[in-house]
């Protein structure tokens, strides 16, 4: 059976509270390479870790997890690696202890400012934790990879290096980078894909796979057969949400969570939006944790 390497994104939601050595927010103010430095000396001497597969939770992880099964089903050996701003690149089999690090500029624990600093961060966490670049797992194996446009870029650098010298690179989302496939995210396809705007990607990919034909990622043929039934099942989405303040968006997590004890942020992100609000899901996790003081 053909070998396929996926990678995909982390996720907030983590099985355990992250020590708070461990929480990006509680880095010392300096240059991005002195703070990825220390961020990677304490993630290699934490005392307590955890299998990734069972550290990452939240809708996005459980359909990465189910992408294997999909890898399976269209004829290939799944090999699963997590990109994380807190790790580098890793295999899911690694372990690793609780932590709370993002590219996402908006978060309490962001670790760059900038894509700039972002992409600096990645070079210098690679060198620290990262157990592989991205070209070394492109030259093993057709790879798929799925990555929000804040994390492909951090990964830039590796990506391109990627589209050098891989046999078949597929990319979900992310940015458009030459000798790499790209399938932009596309919102209207979240009614038949179902999930969260957070899986859609990783959705994406599984309905990929259950379109290829003779074993091959980014043939004609795959690509034919996937983009016509995307046109058939894309139907735009349209909301008419009402912004909210922060102070309305924390009354509202403190009144739900004293009603329903135990609620999933995920599940309370999705009763904001069903009642008519918006608020954008990377802030709202930023207002739960504040609110909730727990990831």
């Amino acid at each position: 059976m053909k070998q396929l390497t996926l990678v995909v994104t982390c996720t907030d939601r983590k099985a355990a509270v992250p020590e708070t050595e461990l929480q990006a927010r509680q880095l010392p103010a300096g240059p991005v390479k002195e703070r990825a430095t220390l961020w990677s000396e304490r993630i290699n001497s934490a005392a307590h870790t955890h299998s990734l597969a069972e550290l990452y939770r939240g809708d996005h992880w459980t359909q990465a997890r189910r992408l294997t099964e999909a890898t399976a089903q269209a004829g290939f050996k799944a090999d699963l690696w997590v990109a994380s701003a807190g790790l580098g690149l890793q295999p899911v089999s690694a372990s690793a202890p609780s932590y709370a690090a993002t590219f996402s500029t908006r978060h309490a624990d962001s670790v760059a400012t900038t894509a700039e600093d972002g992409a600096l961060w990645w070079s210098q966490l690679q060198e620290g934790t990262g157990r592989a670049t991205l070209q070394e797992l492109g030259k093993a194996s057709p790879i798929l990879l799925v990555l929000s446009e804040t994390y492909a870029k951090a990964m830039e650098a590796e990506l391109h290096a990627l589209a050098d010298v891989a046999s078949e690179a597929l990319l979900f989302g992310g940015v458009e980078v030459a000798g790499i496939q790209r399938v932009p995210a596309d919102a209207g396809l979240r009614r038949s894909l179902g999930g969260t705007l957070t899986s859609l990607n990783v959705r994406m990919a599984a309905s990929w796979l259950q379109h290829c034909q003779d074993g091959q990622l980014t043939s004609t043929a795959t690509s034919d057969s996937w983009n016509k039934w995307a046109a058939t099942e894309s139907r735009p989405e349209q909301h008419n949400r009402r912004p909210m303040t922060d102070e309305q968006v924390i009354a509202f997590i403190r009144k739900q969570t004293s009603s329903h004890p135990g609620i999933s942020r995920t599940r309370l992100l999705r009763l904001l939006r069903d009642g008519g609000q918006a608020c954008e899901q990377s802030r709202f996790a930023t207002l739960y944790i504040k609110t909730m003081g727990k990831q």
